[in-house]
């Protein structure tokens, strides 16, 4: 095929401009798909990583509901090490801090609800594993230890049942003034709708009168 003068004129010029810059376009394209393409995959990943966590956390939950302790650390722990930054490692740690509290193993109980505060990422889940170790020391009456960790910083939404926590922990230790002052304070943070706010309105009302 014959080419005009005009025509050679541009073919030339598009391989002088090619000779230039065909490398460089070459390499801005090929970063382009690599990096689609590496997008794709992660997303993927991901979304595999997340359902993987979501099946475990349903296995937890039936393997919950037998009761077993030992089971269910060995279930909440294929998510806690395996998945560790998914939300359902930290409810993991949860159920798992809870069948050990009711199987007498306070230890393991402080250990998972520790992991949740150091890791989760959601403010109220390390708020209640916080009040959950409270309990946790009240019971064992490790009183000044319960009362620092109430004393940490926390939400808004968990005041009222802090204080509550506060309160419990005065009256074992029978600093009944000061307890007062701390259901008082509860009630008024908690709403007459909250289930709790008639629960620490008993609790008020069993100390009885201010001397």
């Amino acid at each position: 095929m014959a080419y005009s003068h005009a025509d050679q004129e541009d073919i030339d010029g598009l391989k002088t401009w090619w000779a230039r810059f065909g490398n460089a376009i070459t390499i801005v394209l090929t970063v382009a798909l690599v990096t689609a393409g590496a997008t794709k995959a992660w997303q993927f990943y991901q979304q595999k990583q997340a359902q993987q966590a979501a099946d475990l956390y349903a296995l937890l939950k039936q393997v919950q509901i037998g009761g077993d302790t030992v089971k269910i650390n060995d279930a909440a722990q294929l998510l806690i090490q395996g998945y560790p930054s998914s939300g359902y490692a930290p409810r993991a740690a949860l159920i798992a801090a809870q069948a050990d509290v009711e199987a007498g193993n306070n230890q393991r109980a402080i250990q998972h609800l520790q992991w949740m505060i150091d890791h989760a990422k959601e403010t109220e889940i390390r708020d209640l594993a916080r009040l959950r170790i409270s309990g946790v020391l009240l019971d064992e009456g490790k009183y000044d230890e319960a009362m620092r960790l109430l004393n940490a910083g926390h939400n808004e939404a968990f005041t009222g049942l802090f204080l509550d926590r506060k309160g419990d922990i005065q009256v074992a230790a029978n600093k009944i003034s000061e307890a007062r002052l701390s259901y008082q304070a509860a009630i008024d943070k908690l709403t007459k709708s909250n289930s709790y706010y008639n629960i620490v309105q008993m609790k008020l009302d069993s100390l009885g009168e201010s001397e």
